[in-house]
């Protein structure tokens, strides 16, 4: 069984006023997601029902996005806003991966909301979604508590 955790070595800035750029870019990240209607419980049922190319486009353009950063990060060197340099761990494919992503998908598909746009759909005003985001919280603490017993 592999494991790899990262930890940040820096001291984190205690200054409430040091976190507002998360809460800027976090802003901003939300109001795409309401623009791009990624939180559309609609588009997301439509995805799931192979009647829209629209989610899948969206997706597969985060996915260039993201293979684009690694590739530029690992070419460059790139630093962190803090500094810190940037590493990228192997990871072990396990058939625990297949059955984590199975219960995300069911989840997905019932709710209608993944973990991102759990915060612009209670943003705008959908609050019901607060059952959802406990619920993602609950999960978060159940496998943490009981990862060790769990097949990976």
């Amino acid at each position: 069984m592999q494991h790899s955790i990262q930890e940040n070595t820096t001291t984190p800035s205690t200054k409430w006023y040091g976190q507002i750029k998360y809460m800027v870019v976090g802003i901003l990240f939300g109001i795409v997601f309401v623009k791009a209607e990624i939180i559309s419980w609609f588009r997301i049922q439509e995805m799931f029902r192979l009647q829209s190319f629209h989610m899948y486009g969206i997706i597969g353009s985060a996915i260039a996005v993201g293979m684009l950063s690694v590739w530029l990060i690992k070419k460059f060197n790139i630093k962190t806003i803090d500094g810190e340099p940037v590493t990228f761990s192997k990871k072990q494919f396990t058939k625990g991966n297949i059955y984590g992503g199975v219960l995300f998908g069911f989840g997905w598909a019932i709710t209608g909301a993944c973990p991102g746009p759990l915060f612009a759909q209670i943003g705008t005003g959908a609050t019901v979604i607060i059952v959802t985001l406990l619920s993602a919280i609950a999960g978060t603490w159940v496998y943490g508590r009981f990862k060790d017993s769990l097949p990976h």
